[in-house]
């Protein structure tokens, strides 16, 4: 599994250890994005809905608005 580096604020991740009840930061800063990913498929799952349209790149240019 590839591994990404991301830097993040110390008290955000003191934070997210404490709420998690986890004592390695990475190990609950993981838990914490788990969660949310986790929580977002419950909720398609509920709506019947996916995000498709936002996973998607629109590649025709936009007509310019006003």
């Amino acid at each position: 599994m590839a591994k990404v580096n991301v830097s993040l604020d110390a008290e955000l991740v003191v934070e997210a250890m404490v709420l998690a009840g986890i004592g390695s930061p990475q190990d609950a800063v993981e838990a914490v994005v788990r969660d949310y990913i986790a929580r977002g498929h419950r909720t398609e799952t509920r709506t019947d809905h996916t995000d498709r349209g936002l996973r998607e790149v629109d590649v025709k240019p936009q007509e310019p608005q006003g």
